[in-house]
């Protein structure tokens, strides 16, 4: 197939793109390369596609219309993975225009692209922070999320809104996948495990919110990347047992289809510390500190439907993904600490 990945230099984008690369696909990336975080990170990744023959990178925005829409008109795409965003729940205090412009504007673009050019099936990142204020647990799909507690959970909230409204009215195949904490190598230096990473080598004390008790579903990053491509591979026909009298939030008689993707095992984040220090081989202190605004306590997915339809299946431990990620960041990382 000939494919599009958006966000390809990102955490999530460049992990899909290799494997589709690898499995013979041809990929097309394109990613704005802003500098919410190091370029050079960015860059690195970028790097490693362009050894693959069948990747083409593109550095363009999807919130610039016209650009993208000579794109889809030169490419003739099949399928389309947008994973790229605005991404952090806290930035999204400091600068809510970024969520705007490409969590919104940006996948409204994308949308109209896909519908003009009769692309096969639209996957695309939405996140499990639209569970909001919700406390039962785990996270169903079948569960209300109505209730953000964040601009960043409302822009992913409605990009689940807008895809529904385009698969109803012009048949557009879209699924929605709601990552759970995802984390490995060449992940985001603004998540958890690289601030603990730096914290615990540097001998700095780690800031942890809420006193510790926070509890997130960590997810290794090819168990992601698995579950995405599953979901790629199954275009949506829509439920044929849907009613209006008694909606299923996750479904509908148009083809479209949101799934939660994590491990099912949700993880304090004072015990992910200790192994990821047991990763490092070595202790740092702890600087408890309250909740932030925004931060949810726990989140844990409920993955059975997933399962059902896709064969999903999350293989990797916290133990052994918490290895994999300290053996790349002591090998990309290795100048800090020499």
């Amino acid at each position: 197939m000939k494919l599009l990945v958006t966000g390809v230099a990102g955490f999530i984008g460049h992990a899909i793109a290799q494997i589709l690369c690898q499995r013979g696909d041809d990929v097309v990336g394109i990613d704005n390369l802003n500098d919410y975080y190091a370029v050079s990170l960015k860059q690195a990744r970028l790097q490693q596609l362009e050894a693959f023959e069948n990747f083409r990178f593109v550095r363009m925005d999807i919130a610039d219309s016209a650009k993208l829409e000579g794109l889809f008109k030169q490419d003739r795409f099949d399928r389309v993975l947008n994973m790229a965003a605005q991404a952090g729940v806290r930035y999204s205090l400091e600068n809510p225009r970024a969520y705007i412009d490409s969590n919104l504007v940006g996948f409204a673009n994308l949308l109209e692209c896909c519908r003009h050019h009769d692309i096969e099936h639209l996957v695309y990142a939405s996140s499990s922070s639209v569970y909001g204020a919700n406390q039962r647990m785990p996270f169903s799909t079948a569960d209300n999320v109505d209730h953000p507690v964040s601009l960043y959970a409302a822009t992913k909230k409605a990009n689940e809104l807008m895809a529904h409204s385009y698969s109803h009215l012009y048949r557009t195949p879209t699924t929605g996948l709601r990552f759970f904490t995802v984390y490995g190598p060449w992940g985001r230096p603004d998540m958890s495990p690289i601030l603990f990473a730096d914290a615990i080598l540097q001998g700095k004390p780690i800031q942890v919110f809420n006193q510790g008790r926070h509890q997130r579903d960590f997810t290794y990053i090819d168990d992601i990347v698995a579950g995405v491509i599953g979901c790629l591979d199954r275009i949506p026909a829509g439920n044929p047992e849907w009613s209006g009298m008694n909606p299923d939030p996750a479904s509908s008689n148009a083809p479209w289809q949101i799934y939660n993707i994590g491990r099912g095992e949700p993880i304090e984040l004072l015990h992910y510390i200790e192994l990821m220090e047991q990763a490092l081989g070595k202790t740092t202190s702890k600087e408890l500190l309250p909740a932030q605004p925004g931060d949810v306590e726990a989140t844990c997915a409920d993955i059975d439907t997933l399962v059902t339809d896709t064969g999903y299946n999350p293989k990797i431990s916290i133990q052994q993904g918490l290895q994999r990620f300290a053996e790349w960041y002591m090998d990309y990382y290795a100048k800090k600490y020499i």
